[in-house]
């Protein structure tokens, strides 16, 4: 006789948070379109009807995954940028940060899946952690539209490359880092000149 494996029951955070790793995993493992609830369930183990509960939908998902991206990387981009303002003026640090968020890590795959599949609404939660890393970066600074318009400077970048990055620069015949070289002089060169 046969016996069926015991399943850990999770806590509903607990359940959510498997689901949302999964879905990271899925994304930057195969891309946005691999980023459903039926590849999701069966990545944990649980049904269809139990991510249903947690998201209600697939672009409840894809939104909850976003947010969750979007916290994850901010945090990690504001401590960087703190660093850079303590004196370690590592800027590379924060762009190849930003790079990697889009990159690497799939945020501009994902932005750009959900523009093109009509479910904007799910940007929001990535535009409101930028919201609150330029509001929590810029308290105590004389002016915070230097740092909105480096901040959509670099994030457009980093989207751009994410998507194009290595065709443009092979097709170019440029190395492939080139973007990231030209976004952290054009911050050096912003920092410099609003220093003087």
């Amino acid at each position: 006789m046969t016996t069926m494996p015991v399943r850990k029951r999770l806590s509903p955070e607990e359940s959510r948070d498997a689901a949302l790793e999964a879905a990271r995993a899925l994304l930057i493992e195969d891309g946005p379109q691999a980023v459903t609830l039926k590849a999701v369930a069966a990545r944990i183990g649980r049904t269809h009807a139990n991510l249903l509960h947690h998201f209600g939908s697939a672009a409840g998902l894809q939104k909850a995954l976003a947010a969750s991206m979007a916290e994850a990387v901010t945090a990690k981009i504001g401590e960087a940028v703190l660093r850079a303002r303590s004196g370690d003026q590592n800027l590379r640090e924060v762009v190849d940060l930003t790079f990697d968020a889009f990159g690497r890590e799939g945020a501009g795959a994902l932005a750009s899946w959900m523009l093109l599949t009509g479910n904007q609404d799910a940007l929001d939660p990535i535009m409101e952690a930028i919201h609150r890393l330029v509001d929590r970066i810029s308290e105590g600074a004389d002016s915070r539209a230097p740092l909105r318009e480096e901040t959509l400077q670099l994030t457009l970048m980093a989207l751009g490359d994410a998507l194009l990055g290595a065709p443009m620069a092979r097709a170019l015949g440029l190395p492939r880092d080139k973007a990231r070289d030209l976004a952290a002089a054009m911050l050096r060169e912003r920092i410099e000149t609003a220093a003087a």
